[in-house]
């Protein structure tokens, strides 16, 4: 199985990561987004990303990997060259050395557990922001 959906609803869709797909479900339960287990970063499953591209009014991507050339980068290099604009927000470590400690209070300090993938989404895509953007009916 190349990927699985793990729950479809909202405007907007979660491409979880790796390790980062339990948080990601919690938020995506939250906050009545599309919750998609991508499974591999490499090959990416271009028609899948295409497909909930023209579903959806935006992208989160989720993953315990630094954000500069992670799997966040490689959907928006998918889109790019499908020409496809849909807005986006990579969630991932940030690029630098990261503190040690519990994996959960290290994902809590980066935002990647569900609280701060919820907020992530609420700051950067308000409802009244996702309406300016959703898509048309089907």
């Amino acid at each position: 199985v190349r990927r699985q959906t793990t729950r479809r609803h909202g405007a907007v869709a979660i491409l979880a990561f790796g390790s980062a797909l339990h948080q990601a479900q919690m938020a995506g339960e939250a906050c009545d987004a599309t919750v998609v287990n991508m499974r591999f970063v490499k090959p990416l499953d271009i028609e899948l990303v295409l497909q909930l591209a023209d579903e959806h009014a935006a992208f989160v991507t989720v993953e315990e990997h630094v954000v500069a050339g992670g799997a966040g980068s490689a959907v928006a290099e998918a889109l790019a060259t499908a020409g496809m604009t849909i807005p986006l927000l990579q969630l991932g470590l940030p690029d630098r050395f990261p503190d040690h400690g519990e994996p959960a209070s290290i994902l809590r300090d980066c935002g990647l557990d569900a609280a701060g993938i919820i907020t992530a989404i609420q700051r950067r895509f308000g409802q009244h922001k996702l309406d300016s953007v959703s898509k048309p009916a089907a």
